[in-house]
Order: structure tokens, then sequence, then C-alpha cells
């Protein structure tokens, strides 16, 4: 079983770069669903077929889903909703705003990951590739595993003491069945899932980008978090890349632009594979244009495989200092010179130059120093 997620800005081709890769995947003969999980849907689009928030068929041994949260809560969280929405009405909340605030914190990513969880465990399908939101809003979906845990243990504790206390008082306003009931048992499936997705022989993160400055920049803060959340990356996509040849003026100087941007995708994203993807002449639409993009796109490679093995980055805390582990294996070691600005670090190591974001946890502490040793890179903080 495969799962492969596909992050990145909005506007960078996510949507196609997602839909070729489980037309290739489906022509490969593996049983390959692909779902987004964005609000504003485009999947329909690039298949050029209507899709509903079930999978529909698309072609021999590919079905397409583009998920509706608001469905999923209405089918089957109305009863618990149902229950909190009921105690904020007699705090004196209106109708309407109660029927607001009774959604649990996370629930609509919850229920998002949840639906791919199971279809990815049914048995039905061999492979299922996500056509996620755009970065910002993919790393909350990402992170409500966690929230949702320290949540539901929190409701847990507040339920238990308040039921010895006031049993007696609560019991003739409580439903027949307790819906607290439901939120360890949810706790639970949310725990299952995400050892799936962090488990590199199933899940596996791929960045999509384009060559540009501000991309680039969003594509760091997203391998960043899905690093410190020790999802898998293993691999980047460097989409829409520019003929390295024109007679034009205007196009060639956007080449040179593109192809400092190109080494820098190089240089940050290392030991990372980078496919890159040319600019089509055409729009790619279809099942048909899509087999030929995900064919250019990974050539002789199945997308199939796990494309790299090991932690692009991580962080760990030793006798109370924060150490940041980069393996750079294909780094000559040299003089590590560091500079930090903000939540922002640079580090070169000879001609290599490596500029990334950081986390929060370590954006408000200082570097004290790096070093390399046996192809990883070692930051500390205090």
């Amino acid at each position: 079983m495969r799962i492969i997620l596909y992050v990145g800005k909005g506007g960078v081709g996510k949507t196609t770069v997602s839909a070729a890769t489980a037309v290739r995947l489906a022509h490969e003969g593996l049983r390959t669903l692909v779902v987004s999980t964005d609000t504003a849907h485009s999947l329909a689009d690039a298949l050029n077929i209507p899709l509903k928030s079930v999978p529909t068929p698309v072609s021999d041994g590919l079905w397409a889903q583009e998920i509706n949260v608001l469905d999923e809560v209405r089918n089957n969280w109305t009863k618990l909703e149902g229950y909190f929405a009921a105690i904020m009405k007699k705090q004196g909340a209106s109708d309407v705003v109660a029927e607001e605030l009774a959604l649990l914190p996370g629930m609509d990513e919850v229920i998002s990951l949840l639906q791919i969880w199971k279809h990815a465990c049914s048995g039905d399908y061999d492979a299922v590739v996500i056509d996620a939101a755009p970065t910002g809003e993919t790393v909350r979906l990402l992170s409500m595993p966690e929230m949702f845990k320290w949540y539901a243990d929190r409701v847990g504790a507040w339920h238990d003491r308040t039921m010895k206390i006031a049993k007696p008082l609560l019991k003739p306003f409580m439903p027949k069945a307790n819906i607290f009931e439901a939120i360890p048992e949810l706790a639970i499936q949310v725990e299952e899932m995400r050892r799936t997705f962090v488990n590199p022989e199933i899940s596996s993160y791929r960045i999509v980008l384009n060559p540009e400055k501000m991309v680039v920049k969003e594509a760091q803060r997203a391998a960043t978090y899905l690093s410190l959340f020790n999802y898998p990356i293993d691999a980047v996509i460097s989409n829409r890349i520019l003929p390295e040849t024109s007679s034009d003026p205007f196009f060639s100087l956007l080449c040179r632009q593109q192809q400092e941007y190109r080494e820098l995708v190089s240089n940050t994203f290392a030991p990372l594979p980078i496919f890159e993807i040319p600019m089509q002449s055409v729009e790619v639409v279809g099942v048909e244009a899509l087999a030929r993009l995900g064919q250019l796109t990974y050539k002789e490679r199945s997308p199939g495989e796990v494309l790299y093995r090991g932690a692009v980055q991580e962080i760990i805390k030793v006798d109370g200092e924060y150490i940041l582990r980069m393996p750079l294996p294909n780094v000559e070691v040299d003089k590590v010179l560091m500079t930090k600005k903000g939540d922002e670090l640079i580090v070169e190591i000879g001609n290599f130059k490596r500029d990334m974001l950081l986390p929060h946890s370590l954006a408000q502490r200082s570097a004290k120093g790096a070093r390399f040793k046996d192809g990883v890179l070692q930051v500390h903080f205090n």
C-alpha cells in the first residue's frame, strides 16, 4: 500500500502533478485513487470529468474524489456536534453561534485525513495520491493528529472529573448514549492513522514548486514543518522549467533568472531527488495528456517507489540544548559559515550554501555553533 501526498504553494501545479502521478500508477497496474483535500477543488478540471465526494471511476484502475468535509460532518458527526451545541445553548449562546462553535477544533482536518486513511486501509486500492491544499492549510491538516490527541485527552479528563462530581445532576440532561465515549474512540483511530502517515514504507510527501523566490521560500517552510512532525519527504518536483536557449531577449532573461533558482532548489533540498518538468506549450487536461506528463516527469522511475529514504532534517534535544541535524552526504567538508536572521538560517560549507526557514521553536533561540561531521550538519541552539 502506498500513500503519496503532494504539497506546495497554491498555483504551482500540485493538482496536475498529482493527477499525472495517479494516471501513471494506474497504467502501471496499480488500483489508484487520487483525492483532493483542497476546498477550492480543481482535480475535476484536470481530469476533465465531474467528480463527487465519493470515489468516482475515471479510467481502468483509476478513481478520483474531491472530499467534501461539510457533507462528511453532516453525515457522521451531527450527533456529537448537536450535543455540544445543546450545552452551549444552555449557556446562553444563540442557535447559530452554538452550532458554529460546536465543531471540535481541527475536526474538518481530521475528517479529511480519516477519509484518506480509511480508503488506504480498505484494501480497495494499491495507491492513494493526495492533491493537498496550499502549504499553510496542509501543514495545519498534518499537524491535527498531534493536536487532536492533546484535545481528546483533556476533554476526556474533564468529562471524568465532571461526571464523578455532578453525575446525579447532569444525568437527566445526558443523551442515552454517552457522546463523550466517541472522542476517545476517535482519538485511537487518529493515532493509528498517524502511525500510517509517518511510516516511510507506506507514505511519501513530495513538494511541488516553481523555480521562483517566493515559491522556494514557502517550499522550505513546508519541508521544515513536515520534518518537524516526522512526515517522510522523498522528492521535490520543480515544475514549469523554461527552455535554456532562446533568441528572444525577454525569455533569455527569464531563463537566466530561473537557472539561479534551480541551483537554489538543488542546494536547499539536497539530498532529495529533484524531478524537473518542462513548461508545457498546451494546457494539460484529460487522462491522455496527464499520462504523457507522468512519463515526462518520472521517465524510467515509478512514482510508486520510495524515492528517498532518510530524514531530510530533524530536531533533537540533548541536555537542554536543541540540535538541528541535516544529512548532507554529497557535500565536501570545509569551514562552516552560519548566519541567522529571524527565522532564517543560512549555512555555507565551501561552495555549498543552504538557506532554510526555522520552526518557531528554534527561531526564537540563538544559534551558537555548527559543525559538519560524517556527512551530517549539526547546528546547536540555546
